[in-house]
């Protein structure tokens, strides 16, 4: 907080005051300002493809990750141009559609990335907007109803992605520890989940660790 401009720490402080307790400052919680696109970083892209191997289904995993947050967007932009630029792939995330593609949009746009077609939004109808978010498909409907990954995964049986950090420690283990391979590891187990997930809502069977390629 101390190492921001002026303008910024004014600008944060306003958006303080709806998070911190009477006893709390803006500094006081300005480690959950990571959260927000205008005041975060993205540091990791985690990204799985369906794949079939004869007739079972696997995933193919990549990760984008490094201190240069354009670098990485440019390279994950790329990926989307260039093999999932077609209507007939989507992108899943849980919350995906409240957080992971809104927060991925605005950090493209704020370092100067073309947006890929997957992940525009704007004059598209809702039928033209090829995401799907695997909290959605639990809700069924239901628009109060937040479910973690992490009790679905323990409802349907599919190993947790918290084994080790959880979001709300990324933060930390980055910028204090600087260990960002811990916080890619943790990403790609939750995007093992996340797809595990999907198949199991969809009742389109299961995916074995043998069917798992890191690339």
């Amino acid at each position: 907080y101390k190492k921001m401009p002026e303008n910024w720490q004014k600008l944060w402080d306003k958006k303080a005051q709806y998070l911190k307790t009477e006893e709390q400052t803006s500094e006081d919680v300005y480690e959950r300002a990571g959260i927000y696109s205008e005041f975060g970083k993205i540091i990791c892209i985690t990204v799985a493809a369906f794949v079939f191997v004869g007739e079972e289904v696997g995933i193919r995993l990549k990760s984008f990750y490094g201190d240069d947050e354009k670098e990485l967007l440019e390279e994950f932009a790329e990926l989307l141009n260039t093999k999932f630029d077609h209507d007939r792939f989507a992108l899943c995330g849980h919350n995906g559609k409240e957080f992971d593609f809104p927060y991925i949009a605005r950090r493209m746009l704020v370092n100067g990335v073309l947006l890929p077609k997957i992940l525009q939004m704007h004059g598209k109808k809702p039928w033209e907007i090829h995401h799907l978010d695997t909290m959605e498909l639990w809700k069924f409907g239901d628009y109060k109803k937040f479910t973690s990954l992490e009790l679905l995964a323990t409802i349907f049986n599919i190993p947790t992605p918290k084994d080790d950090i959880d979001g709300s420690q990324v933060g930390p283990v980055y910028w204090k520890d600087n260990d960002l391979e811990r916080i890619v590891n943790y990403c790609v187990k939750d995007v093992v989940t996340t797809s595990r997930l999907l198949l199991k809502l969809l009742n389109l069977g299961e995916i074995e660790d043998k069917y798992i390629e890191i690339l």
